[in-house]
């Protein structure tokens, strides 16, 4: 099933209003992998050094309350290019992909008359030539990609092309190919839209020595994990300098977060001491803070010209809206549920105080979606050509999943779900055969240690409610509802 053209009439409705190249600013997406909300120095970590995400807090606009869609990496990744939470596509967990009739925001922006180019991390979908899932495919005119994540001396696909050998730090060879677009859009007098999805700090972990040895008394796994999120900071660095070379800086809005909550994959359990997200109960892949929770930041210095904070809460899904609002870009499809709103008002002026819509979270059981048939015709369009290690040692090739839904599981709608509204975090779990519900302030309970459910039964009787009528919407768009035939 190959993705459906847009038509004029969407094309039109994405056109720029009023707006001259000049005048439209530049758009750059940033995300590190698995990096969590207390891993940067300014967020309070003992041990790790951030100086430029330091900077970037101390003179942007820090998010004290920002979440990733999902607490995995695809999904969340998903959100970012829709504008949808992960599921209304069926993109469930890692390693699935989005479906080709998804709306993304590189069409959107391409459509508009933004240069578009993509470095790093995909993961919803194949990146190969052909593929309806590629970052090409999807809007970019440029990529070096990789299927999942990437360390040092890795390997990535320009353009869906056969995978080219890079030496090095991941992170700094996939800035310089960014700043080398940004160098050739900036002389054609044309606006840019760049997303930078970093392959660290993810495991297995590696690093130059002079980054490992800051830590190095730690332990051998974290201080690696250490180091690759002290060379994704000092690439994030040049990337900054570079801008302010190209004359640009003023003019670019840099937006930085990570896909999911703290992990402890590949940390020995005596050197997990030495990690710390803030107290935050939870990891990734689950529905708490910890998982969810992640660091973020937007500097656009003509715009923000002095250090503000929010508590408001925000999440990945509201990229899509955010950007296209500040682009002037009307959204094509009206009709189709959009799960982000425009943090517009809030990045610009701080004249938004409150978020106007809960922001719903579901783990969805996938399980039972494997017995249905694959969403694209040919299964093979969505086979992934760089491999991770672990990836390579398996025979055979390696796909991404996604599968047509055609019945509805009453189960999933009562487990594994969350609505977040202002400081009240309900939280529907499952511990062995029981579903137990959980109502958190977050606001004066981050660590989620105290269940007020039985305090406040009508907040939990609301919100169960309008979790339950956000997950019958998401339900509905798995079927393909939202898609034009």
């Amino acid at each position: 099933m190959i993705r459906k053209v847009l038509t004029l009439a969407m094309i039109s409705g994405a056109m720029l209003v009023n707006a001259s190249d000049k005048q439209r600013p530049n758009i750059v997406l940033m995300m590190s992998d698995d990096q969590g909300w207390g891993e940067t120095s300014y967020n309070g970590h003992p041990y790790l050094k951030t100086p430029v995400l330091d900077e970037m807090a101390s003179t942007g606009l820090r998010f004290d309350r920002f979440y990733a869609a999902s607490p995995v990496c695809s999904p969340t990744r998903a959100s970012c290019m829709t504008g949808r939470h992960a599921n209304r596509s069926g993109a469930f967990g890692a390693g699935w992909s989005i479906r080709p009739e998804e709306v993304t925001l590189p069409q959107l922006m391409k459509d508009a008359g933004y240069r578009t180019a993509h470095y790093g991390k995909w993961h919803i979908g194949a990146i190969k030539k052909g593929s309806p899932l590629s970052p090409n495919a999807l809007g970019f005119e440029e990529s070096l990609s990789h299927d999942n994540f990437f360390e040092m001396d890795s390997e990535l696909s320009r353009n869906g092309n056969l995978p080219e050998s890079f030496k090095g730090d991941s992170s700094e060879y996939i800035v310089e190919e960014a700043l080398k677009f940004a160098g050739k859009v900036t002389k054609e007098g044309k606006p840019f839209f760049i997303v930078l999805w970093f392959g660290s700090p993810h495991d297995p972990y590696s690093g130059y020595d002079k980054d490992i040895s800051p830590y190095k008394k730690l332990g051998n796994e974290i201080s690696c994990r250490f180091a690759e999120i002290t060379a994704m900071d000092r690439a994030i660095g040049t990337f900054r300098k570079g801008l302010a070379d190209l004359n640009v800086r003023e003019n670019t809005l840099v937006w930085f977060n990570s896909d999911n909550g703290i992990t402890f994959e590949g940390i020995p359990q005596e050197q997990r001491k030495y990690l710390y997200n803030g107290d935050l109960s939870g990891n990734k892949s689950k529905l708490l803070e910890g998982g969810i929770k992640v660091p973020a930041v937007i500097e656009w210095p003509g715009v923000v010209t002095k250090q503000r904070a929010s508590s408001i809460p925000c999440v990945t899904s509201d990229i899509l809206p955010t950007v296209i609002d500040i682009a002037g870009i009307k959204y094509p499809e009206p009709d189709r549920p959009l799960d982000g709103i425009s943090l517009k008002k809030l990045i610009v002026s701080g004249a938004m105080t409150k978020r106007a819509s809960p922001i719903g979270f579901w783990a969805y059981n996938w399980k039972p979606e494997m017995k249905n048939k694959p969403w694209l015709d040919k299964p093979e369009l969505n086979e992934k050509i760089t491999l991770t290690t672990k990836l390579k040692k398996k025979k055979g090739p390696s796909y991404f999943k996604n599968h047509k839904h055609d019945q509805v599981v009453p189960g999933n709608f009562v487990a594994n779900c969350a609505l977040i509204e202002s400081n009240f975090k309900l939280l529907n779990s499952k511990e062995g055969n029981q579903i137990v519900t959980a109502l958190y302030d977050v606001d004066i309970d981050p660590q989620e240690n105290n269940n007020i459910a039985t305090q406040y039964p009508e907040v939990v009787e609301r919100m169960q409610k309008q979790l339950r009528e956000w997950q019958v919407s998401v339900e509905k768009s798995l079927t393909g509802a939202d898609y034009k035939k």
